[in-house]
Parts: structure tokens; C-alpha cells; sequence
């Protein structure tokens, strides 16, 4: 997906600051590697490339260079000969990063492990390889789209509320400097189902356009599909409107999409799933200038969320006219100008402010 592309342009970047890298190869051999640093336009005399795959004469090579960082890719190809299991092995997985971590630790040198990922997105082999580790990034994305993300999860000497946005083409991964932006370039206006929402990302605020297609189902269990945000929660709005509002989807199939191919888990995409959903139920389309963010309750309300300043004004700063947010988040911030801003207490508010009054749909 990128990981070794991404740690390929940071050994450069590093290098031309006259800071000595060890890129450490398990799994291409010189000339492959050689080949992708050309493409990368990468070339310094402090980037050391090594294709070995024994931790012992690695830790060798690196008593003998010193160099100041050290990438090794990956560490599932590693083995040390004294462990009696393949390469991969919990075993020998364990052992080569206890190997690596006393390096850095006595040393002082920074080293980066590569790691592989299960289907289900984890890391391959133990969790004590997580524990072990100061720092764990997963690098995420879509192979299907250009956008990667890297997603700090552990951080034992700083926060984890950040990411970085990356986008691939032909000389490698460049940073996107207005994700925002990016997500709503081909968004389509006047479509029903379609919600532009505002969710957080770490410290930062992103808005994604999500779409919901509601359609009527010939079998007796309709479907509840989702991509990018979780189903249960999907499956959860929709009881809520059926209860509360009177929306009747127990015979809808529904599919929520959220466009881009980002994935978003967190409370403040709530509301926008619900009117997305109504409004592709109702075949109304909602204002290409409006942006929505709030959790839902089961009793139909809608709760208060975290950092509601910040969202309000990435909006403001990509031309959207009204922002629609709980009543609770309306009171103790500045507002910013050029920008409508709307506080709801229930669900059936939101969806007439964002589709007009309930006798139009």
C-alpha cells in the first residue's frame, strides 16, 4: 500500500540533511530497491541500502556504519539462527525486535520496522510486538484510490491525535495539504441522499461528502450495507427514524457510502447518516451549502459533540452558507462570519431544516 515507499522518501529526506540511513531490505533485493529510489528521485551518499534478512549481521552492519536511522523492511522477513522457526514465526518475530529495540535503546538510533497486515487491517504476528514498540503508525488506504493515510495509534512519548493525508502518483506519496477540499471536488449538486458532514481526524477536521441510497427490497430481510463507516451504527440511525420520525424502512434496502474511500468512527457523523438516508428515502435533495455534524440518541435527540469550532470553521473556509449542529454546541465560541450557524435538539429539526418542512416530503 505505500509503507515502503513512504519510508524510502523519508530515508531521502533524511539523508540530504546529512543524517546517515540504513534502509535495511528483506524483500527486494539492491537493484529493485535501487530502481524504486531512482524513480523517487532519491540520491545521497548518507543512504545506505543493505539486502539481508539476518538480524545478527544486520546489528553487525549497523555497529560498523553507526548511522543515525535505521529502517528495516520487514521485520516479518527477519530471523535470528540461534531461533529454531521460520522467518515470520511468533518466535522469531519477537526475539528480532527485542534484538532491534536494545539497538536503538543503547545506541540511540532511531529504528523503523515495517510490519506487515492481516485482512482484517492488525498487525501480522503477536501483539507483544505492538507493546514492545515506542510508536505504532498504520498506514491506511484503498488500493482502489490514490489517498493514504497514516494514522498514529500508540505513541509512548507524545499524542495520537494526528494524521497525515498522502496521495500516490508516479514519483511516490505527496502530502494533500486540504483533505477537505479534495473529498468534495466531485461531489454532485441537486442529488438526493447526498450530505456533506464534518468529522475530526485526530486534531484535524475533515469534510467528506456522505451518500445513501434507499431502495425498496422484494425479500423478507433487507439489506444494510455501509463503506467508511460502521454498520451497526447504520442499522441503529435507521431504527431511530423509523421510531421517532416515521420514516417506514423496514422494507428499504440501504446502502451508506462515504466518498473517497476514507474511513470515519465517531459519534458526529450521526446526524448526517440520518438525513443522507432520509433524503434518498424521500427522494429530496438537501443544499450543496450545508454541512451537518451531531450525535443521535435513542429517543431521537440530538447530543452535543467535542471541537465544534474547529469543524465550523474548516466549512466556512470551503464556501459552505449554513452549518447545522446540536443546540448544546451553540453557546461559548466565536462564530465565524459568512456562515449561518443552526442548532437542533431532535432529529425531526435537523431534517426540516436540511429538507424543508416535513409536509414537503
Amino acid at each position: 500500500i505505500g509503507k515502503s515507499t513512504l519510508l524510502l522518501q523519508v530515508s531521502g529526506a533524511l539523508s540530504a540533511q546529512n543524517q546517515k540511513v540504513l534502509y535495511v531490505s528483506g524483500e527486494e533485493s539492491l537493484s529493485q530497491t535501487k530502481m524504486r529510489a531512482e524513480r523517487l528521485g532519491i540520491r545521497s551518499p548518507e543512504l545506505l541500502v543493505l539486502a539481508e534478512t539476518n538480524a545478527q549481521l544486520i546489528a553487525e552492519h549497523i555497529e560498523r556504519e553507526k548511522p543515525k536511522i535505521v529502517i528495516v523492511d520487514s521485520i516479518q522477513t527477519m530471523y535470528q539462527e540461534e531461533v529454531a522457526s521460520s522467518p515470520g514465526s511468533v518466535a522469531q518475530v519477537r526475539e528480532c525486535t527485542a534484538l532491534f529495540m536494545n539497538i536503538a535503546k543503547t545506541k540511540g538510533i532511531a529504528i523503523f520496522l515495517v510490519g506487515h497486515v492481516t485482512k482484517e487491517g492488525n498487525i501480522a504476528g503477536p501483539k507483544l510486538l505492538e507493546h514492545m514498540v515506542d510508536v505504532v503508525l498504520y498506514f491506511e488506504g484503498d488500493r482502489h484510490h490514490a489517498f493514504r493515510i497514516l494514522r498514529a495509534v500508540k505513541n509512548r512519548f507524545g499524542s495520537t491525535n494526528e494524521i497525515g493525508l498522502f496521495e500516490m502518483k508516479e514519483t511516490g506519496l505527496e502530502e494533500v495539504p486540504n483533505p477537505s477540499k479534495v473529498f468534495l471536488e466531485e461531489r454532485a449538486h441537486g442529488a438526493s441522499g447526498s450530505i456533506v458532514i464534518a468529522s475530526m481526524e485526530g486534531t484535524r477536521p475533515v469534510l467528506v461528502e456522505l451518500q445513501a441510497l434507499i431502495a425498496p427490497t422484494s425479500f423478507v430481510t433487507p439489506r444494510r450495507m455501509a463503506t467508511g463507516v460502521d454498520h451497526h451504527r447504520v442499522a441503529l440511525i435507521m431504527a431511530v427514524l423509523e421510531k421517532r420520525v416515521g420514516l417506514l424502512l423496514q422494507n428499504q434496502d440501504a446502502y451508506i457510502n462515504v466518498a473517497g474511500g476514507v474511513k470515519l468512527n465517531e459519534p458526529a457523523l450521526d446526524l448526517g447518516i440520518a438525513i443522507s438516508i432520509a433524503s434518498s428515502f424521500r427522494d429530496k435533495p438537501t443544499s450543496p451549502y450545508d454541512v451537518v455534524m451531531g450525535e443521535i440518541g435513542l429517543t431521537g435527540e440530538v447530543r452535543g459533540i467535542s471541537r465544534v469550532e474547529e469543524r465550523v470553521q474548516e466549512a466556512q473556509k470551503l464556501g459552505f452558507k449554513r452549518a447545522i449542529i446540536p443546540a448544546k454546541n451553540c453557546e461559548g465560541w466565536n462564530r465565524p462570519p459568512g456562515i449561518e450557524v443552526i442548532g437542533v435538539s431532535t432529529v425531526s429539526e435537523a431534517l426540516d431544516l436540511a429538507m424543508g418542512r416535513e409536509s414537503d416530503w
